[in-house]
């Protein structure tokens, strides 16, 4: 047994920075931890172990880490006994370079092998050095670990991890390796394990969801997973994230159409709207077969909420091209946008190509772009003021909502709305309102609250548990028989 579990008092923390995917998997770094004997820490100066996870994905995303990591020296220096760990995707790609230019680090660990944390933990204090493991491939599904949910109304489910796309400005197929998909059985039993504790909203989760089935051959799995996960009793709503345009088919858009819990909001990055961007950026379909989708989805759900990703400056982008883009925002008419400034990652052919824009000629174009979006965003949300909408009251997510008198929540689209706080609202709590005011990034809803029904997961939260869920995946997906069940080295 290890010391870990014969120490309970020993406490973590686990800072999380990038995608939706590096969430979920702190949450297993923090299932683990538990499960290892582990207890929360109230903060960082008081743990004695803390994790990194990273992302690799912004220029500035080394500096972050190392900046950060300085500042954990001296807190270690003053806590005998303190460990420091680095996972994600900058641990995949640095390696031992972490440990060379912060020697203070005591484990790195890659995003193959997450399960390994407490070993490698425990390995560093037994042998008082550094553990640098970087597993080239994955070595258990990430759902066979255990998990601590953040959210006692809200989960992530992974129904795939890796990506099979070769985009040119993104390093992360090369940090995630390629994709695996889970089988549909092992995922609905999660999301029923949820669900089981009071959960009423699930995510699916993907690096490209709508590529989903590839492993089984099988081009309807998502719509097919969509439908099923839709008939599970108390789930009230279901988002994913996120679809490629490439793959994205329109069975998908039936079930979502048909499908009453799956939310009518749909993230669809478009990066450019210039096709030749399109092509040198290799994302494999053009302005057309992206401003169709977007038709058919409206055609099928007039109510949808449309968001997207769009990067400014990439290599040999003309003010032509970047018109393009303009162009398709227009038309497209995003609810929002998550709009990047491109960046270039050592590792990526984009980062390699002509045309690199000077850092001015990026900025005008990303201030003009942002300007169009969010006069866009807030044309689109005045719309909606005098309309009644149900919302899964929200925890953290208005930084003013108590000076204000107000709470929070999201909408079945996914918007955000600012409501009067009412005696006995939890989170995880559902209400109807009537919209009275709107702004680009968010709604106001300063009535009088038409309903408020309280839920099981408002009580976990008023409790302050959260759901965990031990693993309930059984590995790999393969056609034919299953593997063997997996099993985790002790000693690695």
């Amino acid at each position: 047994m290890s010391s870990a579990t014969e120490s309970p008092a020993r406490t973590y923390r686990v800072r999380t920075y990038g995608c939706q995917m590096n969430v979920h998997d702190s949450e297993r770094l923090s299932g683990l931890l538990e499960e290892a004997g582990y207890t929360a820490a109230a903060g960082d100066d008081d743990a004695d172990v803390v994790v990194l996870n990273t992302c690799a994905v912004r220029e500035n995303a080394d500096n972050r880490l190392y900046g950060n990591l300085g500042h954990l020296r001296p807190v270690k220096d003053a806590h005998p006994g303190m460990q420091i760990a680095v996972g994600g995707c900058l641990a995949q790609k640095d390696r031992g370079e972490i440990v060379r230019r912060a020697p203070w680090v005591d484990v790195v660990f890659g995003t193959h092998n997450v399960g390994s944390l407490p070993a490698l933990l425990e390995r560093a204090r037994h042998n008082a050095e550094a553990q640098v493991e970087i597993a080239e491939a994955l070595e258990v599904f990430p759902s066979t670990l255990p998990a601590k949910r953040d959210s006692a109304y809200s989960g992530w489910v992974s129904i795939s991890v890796g990506c099979n796309n070769t985009c040119t400005f993104c390093i992360v197929p090369a940090l995630r390796g390629k994709e695996k998909d889970r089988r549909p059985g092992e995922i609905l039993a999660e999301v029923q394990a949820l669900v089981d504790q009071g959960v009423l909203e699930v995510t699916l989760l993907g690096q490209n969801v709508n590529a989903y089935g590839v492993e089984f051959r099988d081009r309807g799995a998502f719509a097919d997973l969509l439908r099923a996960a839709g008939r599970i009793d108390g789930l009230e709503r279901i988002r994913f994230t996120s679809p490629h345009p490439r793959e994205f088919t329109d069975d998908v858009i039936e079930a979502m159409a048909e499908t009453p819990a799956v939310c009518h909001q749909l993230h669809m990055p478009l990066q450019s709207g210039s096709d030749d961007v399109l092509r040198r950026m290799r994302r494999g379909y053009r302005q057309d077969r992206y401003l169709g989708i977007i038709d058919r989805v409206r055609a099928a759900m007039p109510d949808a909420a449309i968001t997207t990703d769009i990067i400014v400056g990439f290599p040999g982008e003309t003010e032509e091209d970047f018109e393009q883009t303009l162009e398709v925002v227009r038309r497209a008419r995003f609810a929002s946008a998550f709009t990047f400034q491109y960046s270039k990652r050592p590792g990526t052919p984009a980062a390699e190509m002509d045309g690199q824009l000077p850092k001015a000629v990026v900025q005008e174009r990303y201030l003009r772009l942002t300007a169009l979006q969010d006069q866009i965003s807030w044309d689109e949300n005045r719309k909606l003021i005098g309309q009644l909408v149900e919302l899964l009251v929200a925890s953290g997510e208005g930084s003013k909502d108590a000076a204000r008198g107000r709470l929070s929540g999201r909408g079945r689209d996914g918007r955000l709305v600012h409501f009067t706080a009412a005696e006995g609202i939890r989170p995880g709590d559902v209400v109807e309102t009537v919209i009275t005011e709107a702004a680009p990034h968010h709604l106001v809803a300063d009535g009088v609250l038409l309903s408020h029904r309280r839920t099981r997961a408002g009580d976990a939260s008023e409790a302050g548990t959260r759901p965990t869920t031990p693993g309930v995946s059984l590995g790999m997906p393969q056609v034919g028989v299953p593997a063997p069940l997996p099993v985790l080295a002790s000693g690695c």
